[in-house]
């Protein structure tokens, strides 16, 4: 299975301010990628550069062999999907036709939605605790409900590539196990990879496979999760001293 996305000497600021400088990154079928860092330190900037919403300053990026730039919009929506950390209605529309709009790069003006597009946004619904909502508009829907409509629409989109900004925002803890362990399995089930930008070190241990730490002054580190995560790592990362709990065979850090 050939490598989904590939990062090549990657430099990105914002705000004058850098965010990885000279980063080679490559993201293969079936990762689950954690990306963390201190707050403002850009991950959300970066998952937008890898979908080509933010332009980059020098380097390549390569979705699926072919040049990131050089690939049309509707390509990139049918390979890659973003969740974005923060995300408004632009008109009002009920659940399903919300969920409905991650088939649209699959659709054409001659074909329109198919029925198994329709079955795909059910499915999907049905997978984020959604069930009896399809006719309810979005918008009076509460924080964690949205951020589960707004889970559905990128799982129906089914891309190579899911980008997800702080997917566990607005979800209490018994939601947040079952949608990360909802949206794992899909991508692995698809041969996708799954690259989640992350406040909680705990979540990043205990769901992915890889870890990409953005450290300040550009300079970022990588790995698999087993080799990055120690407690000198950690309080690097977050430059605050950090306690380690185990117990019952889960590990667990917090902060002093």
């Amino acid at each position: 299975m050939s490598t989904i996305l590939k990062v090549e000497q990657l430099q990105l600021s914002i705000a004058g301010k850098r965010i990885c400088t000279g980063l080679d990154w490559k993201i293969e079928p079936q990762q689950i990628w954690g990306v963390l860092g201190v707050n403002g330190i850009g991950k959300s900037t970066l998952l937008q550069a890898l979908c080509g919403l933010q332009p980059i300053e020098h380097g390549e990026i390569s979705l699926q062999q072919q040049p990131l730039q050089q690939l049309k919009r509707r390509d990139i929506a049918r390979a890659v999907a973003l969740l974005f950390q923060h995300q408004d209605d632009i008109f009002p529309a009920t659940v399903l036709e919300q969920v409905m709009m991650g088939r649209h790069p699959h659709t054409t003006l001659l074909k329109g939605e198919q029925p198994e597009d329709f079955k795909i946004a059910e499915q999907v619904i049905v997978a984020m605790g959604l069930s009896g909502m399809e006719l309810r508009t979005v918008d009076p829907l509460s924080g964690g409900e949205r951020r589960r409509v707004a889970l559905a629409t990128i799982l129906a989109q089914q891309p190579r590539l899911y980008l997800l900004d702080e997917p566990e925002a607005h979800l209490d803890p018994k939601h947040q196990k079952v949608i990360f362990n909802k949206v794992v399995e899909q991508a692995r089930t698809q041969q996708a990879a799954l690259v989640m930008a992350l406040h909680d070190i705990n979540l990043a241990i205990h769901h992915c496979t890889h870890l990409l730490m953005l450290l300040k002054g550009g300079e970022a580190v990588q790995g698999e999760v087993k080799e990055m995560v120690s407690q000198q790592q950690i309080e690097q990362l977050y430059g605050t001293e950090m306690v380690r709990i185990e117990q019952n065979g889960q590990i667990a850090y917090l902060a002093l």
